[in-house]
Order: structure tokens, then C-alpha cells, then sequence
């Protein structure tokens, strides 16, 4: 399954792991069968960077989106002129700035359609404050690049083994049963039911919901949140006829037996989600924001700036986020 538009990929911080992995990701797409896909600015840097890697990766500069899908097969192709300096591991304000234009403009490129989709590289949220980049992340800019509203764009993480949902992300722990609503829950598991029965082609998705306690509450002896916001939102969504089980206790839900019963697990805060992506499948996990317009995946990892340049980053997880992104926008496509 091919995207219908090349992919465009954002170049992330350009001291990190981005580049070389985004040459990686080149240089194995007939064994990886990836979709077409270019980069948006930064050519000299990623020469250098496949070159730590030994890679003989030939880049073709492009004016036109459209002329990355003939030149895929012999080059990687990049738009844009704006260059910077390879400097693994040490990342400057330039080079920040350089990743914010990288996927602004790779994000205006999804929006009207010249892209398939967005693939963004990693980038460091601090060194992106330090040049005015005042969100949380890429996910909120892309939410705000395509007009929808942060709650309304959902962070899944996907693997070979699981797959999973943050409802709170990035949020003090002590945070979460204040910010933790039945309406958020109904919200946020009707876009990941509508997502993975468009973007990934299953019918009447199961999805499983964590409770928040130990034992998720174990009857209100542990907690009250899953009897007073948790179960009543699984009644709704089984109302409107959605297939919903839990809450779940978070310390079972994701052995290998359980995992075999349900097509995503809805999760209550960031680390019940993301440790067990990690722990199972660290090397090909992709981050895709659910509820935009555009598909956008990226990575399951950060910069890895004490790793950048030493060939020692495994490219799985761009490759993932690459075949996803373009499986994602094939579908979209026909549907």
C-alpha cells in the first residue's frame, strides 16, 4: 500500500538522531518497502549525517513536492535551500529554529494536500522554548497548524505488540484525577474508535479502558474515580454502541493473554501508556496523533543527543512511522 502523495518528514533537531535515521530510512526502502517521502530542508547536514553511517545516500533538491515521487528510487529527495552545520550531540539555537521552520512548513505541506502526510523527527522541547516555541510539543503545533483543539487531538502509541492512549500526557501525576472527566474519556475514545476504523481498517474496534487505582479501585477500597468517572463513561460508549471493556487493573491489562482481547488500551495518565510501549516494542513504537485532518506520525523517541553520529541509533521506529504514515494516507485515500 503506497501514500497517495509522497510523505513529507520533517528534519527535527538536526544535533539529534533525526537525520541519520530519516538517511537510514532511505537507504533501506526497497527492503522496508517504504512509501515515497522527502525531507523538508537541510540537505548538507543530512549528507553528513548519512555519511557517519557509511551510507552512500544521494540527495536530489526538489522545488515541487510532486517531483519526490520519481526521484525516490535513485535519491532522497529535499525541498528547501535553508542548510545548517552537522554538529551531533550539541544542539544550538540555529539549529532549533531550524526544526521549527523544518515542520512548519512540512505541516503546511500536509494541509493542502502536496504531502501525503507528516512524519515529524524528534526534537528537544527545551532547546524549541529557548526560540519562542511556547507548546508542549509537536502534536499541540501540528493541532493548531490544522484549526483543532489540543483535547481534540489524541497521541497513540503504536507497536507490533500494543497499542496504547495517554488520556492525560504531560501532566504532574498529581495532577490527573482533577483533570480526569468522564467527558474527556467519551471524547477522547470515540477519536481513537473513528481512527482506527478509517485509518487502520478495523471494524468495530475494541477498546479496553485502564482504571486509575491499584486493583482500579478494587471496589472503591483503593479509590474512587473508576465508580464515580471511569465506569460511567464505559456505559456510554456501550450505549452508543462502541465495543468498551474495564476499567481495567493497569497491572494485567498488558500481559500477552489480555493483550489478544482488545485492538487498543485507553490509559489514564502518561507513563501507564507509555512504559509498556517502550518496554515492548522501544525499537518500532510510532507516536500518531489521532483526530487531525492530516495523518501525522513520528518516532517513539527522543533526540538521543549522547548517540547522534556514533551509528549506534536504531532506525526501526522512523521506518515504523514512515510505512505507517504512508499505510494511514493510502487508506484515507480510498475510503
Amino acid at each position: 500500500m503506497s501514500s497517495p502523495a509522497p510523505l513529507a518528514v520533517s528534519l527535527g533537531d538536526p544535533a539529534g538522531v533525526g537525520p541519520e535515521l530519516i538517511a537510514e530510512a532511505w537507504a533501506r526502502r526497497e527492503a522496508e518497502r517504504l512509501p515515497p517521502f522527502f525531507v523538508v530542508e537541510g540537505k548538507g547536514l543530512l549528507s553528513a549525517a548519512a555519511e557517519s553511517r557509511g551510507l552512500k545516500v544521494p540527495l536530489a533538491p526538489i522545488s515541487d513536492p510532486a517531483q519526490a515521487a520519481t526521484e525516490f528510487s535513485d535519491a532522497l529527495p529535499v525541498l528547501g535551500s535553508v542548510d545548517f552545520g552537522w554538529y551531533p550531540g550539541n544542539p544550538t539555537h540555529d539549529g532549533a529554529q531550524l526544526a521549527v521552520a523544518s515542520l512548519a512548513w512540512a505541516s503546511r505541506l500536509a494541509l493542502s494536500g502536496e504531502a501525503g502526510g507528516l512524519v515529524t523527527a524528534p526534537v528537544a522541547k527545551a532547546r524549541l522554548a529557548e526560540v519562542g516555541f511556547t507548546l508542549p510539543g509537536q502534536t499541540e503545533f501540528v493541532a493548531d497548524m490544522c484549526k483543532v483543539e489540543h483535547h481534540d487531538a489524541v497521541m497513540m502509541l503504536a507497536g507490533p505488540s500494543l497499542c496504547t492512549v495517554p488520556l492525560t500526557i504531560h501532566e504532574a501525576l498529581a495532577d490527573v484525577p482533577r483533570l480526569l472527566t468522564s467527558d474527556l474519556i467519551v471524547r477522547r475514545a470515540r477519536i481513537v474508535a473513528h481512527a482506527l476504523e478509517c485509518d487502520f481498517a478495523i471494524k468495530d474496534p475494541r477498546l479496553a479502558v485502564c482504571g486509575l487505582n491499584p486493583h482500579a479501585g478494587e471496589q472503591g477500597r483503593f479509590g474512587q474515580e473508576e465508580a464515580r468517572i471511569i465506569a460511567p463513561a464505559i456505559e456510554l460508549l456501550r450505549d452508543e454502541g462502541l465495543d468498551v471493556t474495564g476499567p481495567h487493573p493497569a497491572d494485567t491489562l498488558f500481559a500477552p493473554r489480555e493483550r489478544e482481547t482488545y485492538d487498543v488500551a485507553l490509559c489514564m495518565y502518561h507513563d501507564q501508556a507509555l512504559i509498556p510501549i517502550k518496554a515492548l516494542d522501544f525499537d518500532q513504537g510510532v507516536n500518531l496523533t489521532l483526530g487531525l485532518p492530516i495523518v501525522r506520525t513520528s518516532p517513539d523517541h527522543g533526540t538521543a543527543f549522547a548517540i547522534a553520529g556514533k551509528n549506534e541509533a536504531n532506525p526501526g521506529a522512523m521506518i515504523a512511522a514512515i510505512r505507517m504514515a504512508g499505510e494511514c494516507a493510502a487508506r484515507r485515500a480510498q475510503a
